[in-house]
């Protein structure tokens, strides 16, 4: 079982994104570390390990009795299948304990090719209720990391359930470290804005700019007008705290939970030496009885970096004490105001309010009313006023009155996290527990034989023989406590005696020497055997070699197929019955219908049942032949899970023509309460290969995702063309209209910057730094998704996009009005139509529709990476 045991501590993983981060986090105490190659993750910003770095650490953490998880957690296009074949098979030969995966595709690829590679769901995939943990244990994961949104007691249901239904599948949460905005997996907010993918591990961090947030009302076809500023005095809207578990450590650890993560792979060696220490040091303590959150503690992890810290979701934070919307970066440590400044005599005066006092070598910044911030090393020795909370800096700055220091580095600490780095200095934790049995062959050659216990408690066997035979003493034979004295010293070695066994004649004498040689030849080969432990069998090898030959061949031999051009479906997104109304009277057959519930605060005002919404839905469908799909929500918690239960049961579902997920777990509750209703997915599945499109064939339709460009789509659905006959293959569909959504967050800032009291009514929206406006869109439980400033529109494009495999193409038209879902399916039948004529008149009168589609979009329109692709670093 993957689970953890009650009565014992999770396993502390730490972040190592270059080689000193992984020796620090060892020498702190790690059970585990996670790192990324210099392929395939999704921190391309960090350092990284290359092929021969990467196999040299895991030996170096193994014979250390670390684990150690590898990242292939990006989304991964057909063209790179064959590469990350080879990548997975090369992290198998090197003996990692798991890989963490994002890619539906990817996961199946090594289900497939190396069955025997535990695989981890990575939070990227958006797995946060027990069905999807279901689906991960059923899939062959052995652990689910589960998204950072849910509260403790989520978890905890969760995990408790895993236990019960004795799931062989553990459980990780984030324990430290940033939090994202979004829900991880479905964040788009890079691409959109620069072209650079959190997907691919390009991230450009957009949550940690500056915006206003606006209210104001909507047009004809819903795009905000008349929008004012709501005064914030803080301006990073979307820039979370950072969470901090450690004062609540011990109500964690409560919860059955496999494994406690620290996020961290782009920050410092210094950085992951401090946090896992202090963790560590506190999980050792809970263990023996006698921890109390040290505020000590809590000030050097501040003081290792922090933007604020919160217990996030995980501890019930919402709204101010989650986010961190006044500053962006490192706060440091408070140390106070300043009081005074003289340029002239090279001083500022700092009345001392906080914990930390300067001293030279320290780093420091200073923050000035107005936000300006001066950032510098403090070269000489501070000053103490006599009698005052007061001290003099040495440095030549006009700082105004008020301004706030903060120490962001301290130079005595520093220096003893370096020497904590040191490769000599194993954390106790670290030390692998060895048993020992000696004794003497018929020559009289002394045998040393251990057993050494992994992590995982798999015994290791290992045995050396002396050089030379001990002689016969002539007096003073050698004893069997002076045999023990010099084979139990294991210093400057992971490993502990935990006993050892002596079958001593009592005849016999040897040097101590001799003695020394044999422990020292019996530790080598022990830290040998347990890293040759980790790795497969010659046969198990063999077996996955084969494998992944047999892919590449049967890649390599493929050619780019020929795929017929077929005019699309249309289908459209809509959420009111006026818009649902509206869509089929302009001749659109098929309906994705997202209805809105009332939100439990009431802020989204009262609105009719789920059930009266869809039974309104399908009455004013009847009549017309347009089918009714039920689309679900981005999220789907489990009150929205156990409601749809209700709903399915009713006779009303025997009408719906199936329902729309954006999540596998979501699915994976669909077809437990109705596995006959066809299934469609959404763009929140992420499909980038076909590799993903086979694994999810059960699916009747599969949007394809927005970050795809059209020759990625070609290569992806020539490939899906080519699969065996037998594979259901679902209909390919891709959004060419709308407002992409950017992310869904669990946050509201609305209700963050105003409360909850004002109804959500009008139109609400974010603008960044150069004037772009993100509208904002609120589902039915609070939940928060920020859309694109600029509308897709795909419309000229529509030849070629019939004929590169996609049977469907989607208008977006959530959160606009009836008028728009009207005229936006005219238009695009009319282009469909074109389409099927051909000739040069289809093209210019597809660009004469694209005129009359800009008119009604929303802060213009893009073609997104259609044609040129994202950027990749």
């Amino acid at each position: 079982m993957n689970q953890k045991r009650r009565s014992e501590l999770p396993e502390l993983l730490a972040p190592a994104g270059s080689e000193e981060a992984l020796i620090a986090a060892i020498n702190a105490g790690a059970d585990a570390v996670y790192l990324g190659g210099s392929r395939f993750g999704a921190r391309q910003f960090a350092a990284n390990f290359d092929e021969a770095a990467l196999i040299r650490s895991v030996a170096r953490a193994h014979a250390r009795n670390v684990a150690v998880y590898v990242t292939v957690n990006i989304l991964t296009h057909d063209r790179e299948l064959v590469d990350v074949a080879r990548y997975l098979l090369m992290l198998y030969r090197a003996g990692v304990d798991a890989v963490l995966v994002q890619d539906f595709g990817v996961a199946a690829l090594a289900r497939w090719l190396i069955p025997d590679l535990p695989l981890h769901a990575s939070t990227q995939m958006t797995i946060y209720t027990i069905e999807g943990v279901r689906w991960a244990a059923a899939h062959g994961f052995s652990r689910v990391v589960l998204a950072r949104e849910l509260s403790l007691a989520e978890v905890t249901a969760i995990t408790t359930a895993a236990e019960e239904e004795h799931l062989d599948i553990g459980v990780e949460v984030f324990l430290h470290g940033a939090l994202c905005y979004s829900y991880s997996g479905q964040c788009l907010l890079s691409s959109v804005i620069g072209g650079r993918s959190g997907n691919r591990g390009s991230c450009a961090q957009p949550c940690r700019k500056p915006y206003t947030l606006l209210h104001g009302e909507t047009d004809q076809y819903g795009r905000p007008v008349q929008m004012q500023e709501v005064r914030d005095d803080e301006q990073y809207l979307l820039s979370p705290k950072d969470l901090a578990c450690y004062p609540h450590l011990d109500q964690v650890i409560r919860s059955p939970i496999t494994s406690l993560k620290i996020e961290g792979r782009m920050k410092s060696p210094e950085y992951v030496a401090t946090v896992v220490g202090i963790y560590r040091a506190a999980l050792d303590a809970i263990r023996a009885g006698d921890w109390k959150p040290d505020d000590a503690a809590l000030e050097r992890l501040m003081m290792a970096f922090n933007r604020g810290f919160t217990g996030g979701y995980l501890l019930g934070a919402r709204h101010r004490s989650l986010m961190g919307r006044d500053r962006p970066d490192n706060r440091g440590l408070f140390v106070g105001t300043v009081s005074g400044s003289d340029v002239e005599r090279g001083e500022v005066i700092v009345a001392l309010k906080g914990a930390a006092t300067p001293e030279a070598g320290d780093g420091l910044v200073i923050i000035a009313p107005d936000g300006e911030e001066s950032g510098f090393v403090l070269k000489g020795t501070p000053w103490h006023h006599p009698g005052e909370q007061a001290i003099s800096l040495p440095v030549q700055l006009q700082v105004p009155v008020g301004s706030t220091v903060y120490l962001t580095r301290s130079a005595a600490h520093t220096k003893v996290t370096r020497r904590q780095i040191s490769d000599n200095a194993a954390h106790p934790p670290s030390a692998i527990p060895l048993s020992l049995s000696f004794s003497f062959d018929g020559q009289r050659r002394p045998h040393l034989s251990g057993t050494a216990l992994r992590r995982d408690a798999t015994a290791v066997q290992v045995s050396v023989m002396g050089d030379e035979p001990f002689l016969e003493a002539l007096e003073h034979p050698l004893s069997s406590d002076r045999i023990r004295e010099q084979l139990i010293r294991t210093g400057g070695t992971p490993f502990v005696i935990t006993d050892i066994a002596i079958d001593n004649p009592g005849t016999l004498f040897g040097r101590s020497s001799a003695l020394n040689k044999l422990r020292r030849d019996l530790l080598s080969a022990a830290t040998d055997a347990l890293v040759q432990s980790y790795h497969p069998s010659e046969e198990a090898l063999a077996a996955a070699e084969a494998q992944c030959t047999r892919f590449i061949e049967m890649e390599s031999r493929q050619g780019t197929g020929v795929l017929e051009s077929t005019v699309p479906q249309l289908i459209i997104f809509v959420d009111s019955l006026e818009a649902v109304a509206a869509a089929a009277s302009a001749g659109c057959r098929l309906i994705c219908f997202e209805p809105k519930a009332s939100a439990p605060c009431g802020c989204t005002g009262t609105v009719p049942s789920m059930t009266d919404l869809l039974a309104g839905a399908i009455d004013l469908l009847r009549p017309t032949g347009a089918k009714l799909v039920w689309k679900w929500p981005q999220i789907t918690r489990p009150e929205f899970l156990a409601m749809a239960g209700e709903i399915l049961a009713d006779p009303l579902a025997e009408d719906l023509a199936g329902v729309m997920v954006e999540g596998i777990g979501a699915a994976a509750a669909l077809q437990e309460m109705a596995p006959a209703l066809p299934l469609y997915g959404g763009q929140g599945l992420n499909i980038w290969n076909q590799c993903a499109v086979s694994a999810l064939a059960g699916f009747q339709l599969l949007t394809l995702s927005g970050e795809l460009s059209r020759e990625e789509i070609t290569e992806l659905a020539g490939a899906v063309g080519r699969l065996p006959s037998n594979t259901p293959i679902p209909h390919l569909a891709l959004t060419v209209q709308g407002s992409a959504t950017a992310l869904v967050t669990e946050d509201c800032p609305v209700g963050t910057s105003c409360g909850c009291a004002p109804l959500h009514a009008g139109s609400w929206a974010i603008r960044d730094q150069k004037g772009e406006v993100f509208p904002l869109l609120f589902d039915g439980s609070c939940r928060t998704r920020i859309q694109n400033a600029v509308e897709t529109c795909l419309i000229d494009h529509l030849i070629s996009i019939a004929g590169i495999g996609v049977t469907d193409v989607i208008i977006d038209a959530r959160g606009r009005t009836p008028l728009y879902a009207e005229e936006m399916t005219g238009l695009y039948l009319q282009a469909l139509d074109l389409v099927a004529q051909g000739g040069r008149r289809s093209i210019e009168g597809l660009a004469q529709l694209k005129e009359q589609v800009k008119n009604r979009s929303l802060g213009g329109i893009t073609i997104g990476p259609f044609l040129c692709g994202l950027k990749e670093t």
